[in-house]
């Protein structure tokens, strides 16, 4: 599972294609981004799964892809990041992942790579470090044996809150460069504390908000 992107997730999926593979989009799903994987997300469509919560002939935009990064930690058993700048929005997609309980998992890279830096700092942070498909499953295997499934009629579906430029103003209207904790945001501004992660994932998805220990933001 990965989001379709360039790169790494372009070949992830294509070479999982026979197996299966699921693709998670910030569009609608009769929006093809990037361009030049409309003929592999077609073919995903008809022999993998592609997920969007965006309604048909959205196009993506900045703010739909934290959200899109927080279904795919959602849905993995672990997330593996193979190759990550310092500000990745890799690096939210593991964040996310490690809050859910899944596992984190990450490729290391020459420290002289800007490229690896943010690999390397998760594998400092305590994620698994990986060196071959063997080591995945070995990380994932606890998983994957104490799976149950939940009764039939203990879904509910998550309530969805949509945030505007007025949610969006009233959250960051409370930040400044001095660290606050988030739940000192999400008690002042009176917003469901759905929205104020949202919108703080938008923030640090653009580089416009550090996280500090102790659960506290501040702006870059």
């Amino acid at each position: 599972m990965s989001g379709l992107a360039r790169g790494i997730d372009t070949a992830a999926h294509r070479g999982a294609l026979a197996s299966g593979t699921i693709g998670v989009v910030a569009s609608g799903l009769d929006i093809f981004y990037p361009p030049e994987n409309e003929p592999l997300q077609r073919e995903m469509q008809v022999r993998g799964l592609v997920v969007s919560e965006q309604p048909p002939g959205t196009e993506p935009h900045a703010r739909h892809f934290p959200a899109r990064n927080r279904i795919i930690a959602g849905l993995s058993l672990g997330t593996l990041v193979v190759e990550a700048a310092p500000k990745s929005g890799s690096l939210i997609t593991a964040r996310l992942a490690g809050d859910y309980g899944r596992e984190v998992m990450a490729v290391p890279g020459s420290p002289l790579d800007p490229r690896a830096q943010g690999c390397n700092q998760l594998i400092r942070d305590g994620a698994t470090l990986i060196q071959s498909a063997a080591d995945v499953a070995e990380a994932l295997q606890p998983f994957g044996r104490n799976r149950v499934a939940a009764p039939a009629d203990a879904f509910t579906p998550p309530e969805s809150h949509d945030v505007g430029d007025r949610e969006r103003g009233i959250v960051l209207g409370l930040l400044s460069p001095i660290p606050v904790a988030l739940d000192e945001i999400i008690r002042q501004s009176s917003l469901a504390p759905a929205a104020v992660h949202l919108i703080l994932l938008e923030a640090e998805l653009a580089g416009r908000l550090d996280r500090h220990a102790g659960g506290r933001v501040s702006l870059r």
